[in-house]
Formats: C-alpha cells, sequence, structure tokens
C-alpha cells in the first residue's frame, strides 16, 4: 500500500513538472516581436544615419514615426493572442509588465532628453537607450530561462560602454548592432525552439 502511494506521489509530481513545462512552452515565445522590433529598430536606424550622415536631412528623426504603427500592430497582435490562449501563466504576466515598464521608460526618456537637449538629443542618448534595451531583454531570458536573450541584455550593457568612446551619429549604428545581438538573435533561435516544442 506504501508503495503504492508512493508510485502515486512520484506521478503526481512527473504530472506537475509536465504541466509547468507545458505552460512554459506555451508562453514559449515564437520570436515573432523580438523579430518585429529587433529588425523594425534596425531598419530605422540604419535609414535615420543614411538620412542624416549622408543626406544631411533636418528631419532624419520622421523615420521612427512608422513605430506608431508598430504598437497598434502589436495591440492587435496580443489581443488575438489572447483570444486564442485558454490559460494564462504567471510568467506570461510578468512579462508582460517588464515589456510596459520598458515601453513608458523609452517614451519619457525620448520627451524628456527632447525638451532638455533640443534637436541634439539623439547625439547624447545613445549610451542611456543601450541601458534602457539591456533591462528587459536581460529580465525575459532570466524569467524564461533562455541564455540568448541574458547574453542579448549583456551586450547592451557592454555597447553602452562602448557607445561612450563613439561620436556623434555613429552611435546609431551601434543600435543595430545592439538589436542583432538583443532582439534578432535571440528571437530566430526562440523561433526554432517553438517549432521544436510543438513539433
Amino acid at each position: 500500500m506504501q508503495d503504492e502511494q508512493e508510485i502515486t506521489q512520484q506521478e503526481s509530481l512527473a504530472i506537475i513538472q509536465s504541466m509547468i513545462n507545458k505552460a512554459k512552452s506555451r508562453f514559449s515565445e515564437n520570436g515573432h516581436l523580438y523579430l518585429f522590433w529587433g529588425w523594425l529598430v534596425l531598419i530605422c536606424n540604419v535609414s535615420q544615419f543614411v538620412l542624416l550622415h549622408f543626406m544631411h536631412s533636418s528631419r532624419h528623426y520622421m523615420v521612427w514615426f512608422v513605430c506608431w504603427a508598430a504598437v497598434i500592430y502589436q495591440m492587435f497582435y496580443f489581443s488575438k493572442k489572447r483570444r486564442l490562449k485558454t490559460v494564462r501563466t504567471y510568467t506570461d504576466e510578468i512579462i508582460k509588465y517588464v515589456w510596459i515598464v520598458f515601453l513608458v521608460n523609452i517614451i519619457l526618456v525620448t520627451i524628456v532628453f527632447g525638451q532638455v537637449l533640443g534637436e541634439k538629443y539623439y547625439l547624447m542618448m545613445g549610451p542611456v537607450m543601450f541601458v534602457i534595451y539591456a533591462v528587459p531583454t536581460f529580465l525575459s531570458g532570466v524569467i524564461l530561462r533562455f541564455k540568448p536573450l541574458i547574453i542579448g541584455g549583456c551586450s547592451c550593457w557592454l555597447i553602452a560602454i562602448a557607445a561612450l568612446f563613439i561620436e556623434g551619429d555613429y552611435q546609431l549604428l551601434l543600435v543595430s548592432v545592439a538589436m542583432i545581438f538583443a532582439w534578432i538573435i535571440p528571437g530566430y533561435l526562440l523561433r526554432e525552439r517553438f517549432k521544436k516544442s510543438n513539433t
């Protein structure tokens, strides 16, 4: 009777562990938003650099207005994902609020730097932006136990230090490098993990 009880307890633990793993794989990002935002920010950065450095456009910053359309797309994406999802995990909630905090910080820092520094704000805010990019990336990696995101977050901190030694508009190119390591590479790896866990 005792042996049967022990087997039952072991089976129960196995079931619980299985449920936890399934919950993780359900959240297990297909990497879509990391890739979406990674490529979007990279393209906007390169476009701004070209407009600023080669074409000397005074409206180089306008390329970033496309991000408002991207935010609207993301809202629809989350809404659709929420409708299709039957179970919402605590991990999902934590990740959601980590990225909400990131978005609020990006908006506030952009507004504050724009007001204080005027048109040249983009030349000064590079290192700050890298530090901000690092936080949600690193935390998401820790929460998901996904090393590429952790490494991506750490790479943003290293790039923030490197940005201190690079002048002017060339800092924009560092953002593209940060996107590759922080969001694009982890995004493709998350997509592969998602495919494997769902086949």
